[in-house]
């Protein structure tokens, strides 16, 4: 309604040269945006005091369930930290590094974490991924089409330009409240995210499908809130979604969303074209709503299969890599044992026992 009185009092042209002006305060917005870097957190614990040699090696033959205590056992304990193999006295650190102006290296410092990939392309060999994205594609054909042609329709049905510019706002106003919603019910758990998408989308089928019905000022009112209000449910969550589980997953959401508004950007410049050869073909504007409701029930048949792709194509892989993984580990040497071992001790006690028969 604001910008019908505005282009009564200015012109179209001036109505047009103001939102442009409005809309560049997008820019001013986008240049304070800066990447969100998630990082998984990790709790710090407190560490307890660090225990002398003598106890951690007492500590240790404790572990391996060997009798320290027992006199007949015939192990030879050795608690003395000079017998400890690999835990000999502290040596005085050397000055060389010092004299040399070299620094000490500290080896216990960890090595950096791995950079994540900005461009990951194994995305597109996911079969979850594939699903959604055609999901995304079909879908996008019943986004932009109704709010093109709910005017042109209803000034066909006989309503003012006042009245039918009243249905347009109460669609947009109803799509805010979409948003909120669907931003609200999809932290509630246990559901998966993934099937409260499917059903918004089937209802925003049935919404296309019903505007053909729709006859005079307030069927088509309703007809737009409802679109709306589901619209924004679908429209407000749709890319989110990827960083679910069941799609691709947080760490992959970068690369996914970018091929996935890639593909879905193909959809968004063909559908109000295609919509408007079918109008101009049928003579009828039901004809576009009709259009748009094929693309998002073809999309809803897409957004099914996510899930079972997630859980079967995809999980019989990764139980193919993990078995090829344990064979590789099985296959290899057999772990060495470290020095302390108790058999050391028990071979002690058996070359003792041998000396004493011999005497």
């Amino acid at each position: 309604p604001a910008i019908t009185a505005l282009k009564e009092q200015i012109g179209w042209r001036y109505s047009m040269l103001s939102v442009g002006v409005l809309q560049l305060g997008i820019t001013a917005c986008g240049s304070l945006l800066r990447p969100i870097v998630i990082r998984e957190q990790e709790e710090v614990k407190a560490q307890p005091p660090e225990e002398s040699t003598e106890t951690k090696y007492m500590l240790e033959n404790e572990q391996t369930c060997t009798s320290i205590e027992s006199i007949d056992s015939g192990v030879d304990i050795t608690t003395s930290p000079s017998n400890v193999p690999g835990k000999t006295k502290a040596e005085p650190k050397s000055e060389e590094p010092k004299q040399h102006g070299q620094n000490p290296v500290d080896n216990s410092s960890t090595p950096p974490a791995p950079k994540t990939k900005l461009l990951d392309f194994s995305v597109m060999r996911d079969y979850s991924f594939i699903c959604y994205a055609f999901f995304g594609l079909f879908a996008t054909l019943g986004f932009f089409a109704p709010s093109l042609y709910i005017i042109p329709l209803s000034r066909s049905l006989g309503i003012g330009k006042d009245h039918s510019a009243y249905i347009l706002s109460a669609m947009a106003i109803a799509e805010v409240f979409g948003r909120i919603f669907a931003g609200w019910i999809l932290n509630k758990k246990p559901i998966r995210k993934i099937y409260i998408e499917l059903i918004c989308v089937v209802l925003l089928s049935v919404a296309l499908v019903a505007f053909p019905f729709a006859s005079g000022f307030w069927g088509l009112m309703i007809c737009s809130v409802y679109f709306g209000f589901m619209l924004g449910t679908v429209a407000g969550t749709h890319i989110p979604l990827l960083a679910e589980d069941d799609v691709v997953g947080i760490e992959r959401m970068s690369s996914a969303a970018g091929v996935y508004v890639f593909i879905q950007s193909l959809a968004g410049l063909a559908g109000p074209p295609l919509a408007g050869v079918l109008v101009d073909t049928t003579k009828n504007y039901s004809s576009a709503f009709y259009s748009c409701a094929a693309g998002m029930v073809l999309g809803a048949v897409f957004l099914a299969l996510v899930r079972p792709c997630k859980t079967g194509l995809c999980h019989q892989q990764q139980q193919q890599q993990q078995q090829q993984q344990v064979e590789e580990s099985t296959a290899g040497p057999p772990p060495e044992l470290p020095d302390d071992f108790i058999d050391m001790d028990i071979g002690k006690a058996e070359n003792s026992g041998k000396g004493s028969d011999s005497v």
